[in-house]
């Protein structure tokens, strides 16, 4: 089974990784923008099931390479830190564009297949999730369990976060001050990362 400090490390992590703005995220809230939240919630069940063989792939792979390069998990941690530091400057910088109501939201393939190539899929199966997940049925069925838990509600924020935007309800909502503070909130996770990686 998995320890509790892997249980909490994987919980931030889901969350963290999550709650940034992507391809997936992007496709949520603009169907929230465009379709509504009731019409648009088909697509959390193709973002988790995008996820759960992404991730399940990933993390398999990444297991048995492991086996012979006992370095490769730390170096992917490492990596994984010196990524989303990269993503929380550049966030940092530039302000997040969701796609306006003319344009096409995107259905259910279309947002399983970007789930299914989206790189945090790599990043939870390279990194966040551990090792043991993809060793033993147990540990596996727990780490699903708490993605899948804490994926679905934040899929529904973003879908939400976009038919509030389409009804007008967030005029008061400056994106700058959003994206910065996710940006803040993705350079902590780096360092707690990297922290975990080289300890």
């Amino acid at each position: 089974m998995l320890s509790a400090t892997e249980i909490a490390l994987l919980a931030t992590g889901i969350i963290v990784v999550l709650v940034t703005p992507g391809p997936t995220n992007t496709l949520l809230a603009a169907a929230g923008l465009r379709a509504g939240l009731r019409r648009a919630l088909p697509l959390i069940a193709a973002e988790l099931t995008g996820y759960l063989v992404s991730i399940s792939a990933w993390g398999r792979f990444f297991a048995h390479a492991a086996q012979a390069w006992p370095w490769l998990p730390s170096l992917l941690r490492v990596a994984a830190s010196v990524y989303i530091a990269w993503l929380a400057l550049d966030m940092w910088r530039a302000a997040v564009a969701l796609p306006g109501s003319t344009q096409r939201a995107g259905n259910v393939r279309a947002l399983f297949v970007a789930t299914l190539l989206n790189p945090k899929g790599l990043l939870f199966g390279g990194t966040i999730f551990p090792a043991a997940a993809f060793m033993h049925l147990p540990a596996y069925l727990l780490a699903m369990g708490m993605f899948a838990c804490l994926a679905a509600p934040i899929a529904l924020a973003w879908i939400g976060f976009g038919a509030a935007l389409g009804s007008g309800r967030l005029g008061w909502l400056e994106p700058a001050k959003v994206q910065r503070g996710a940006s803040i909130v993705l350079g902590v996770f780096s360092v707690s990362l990297a922290w975990a990686a080289l300890h």
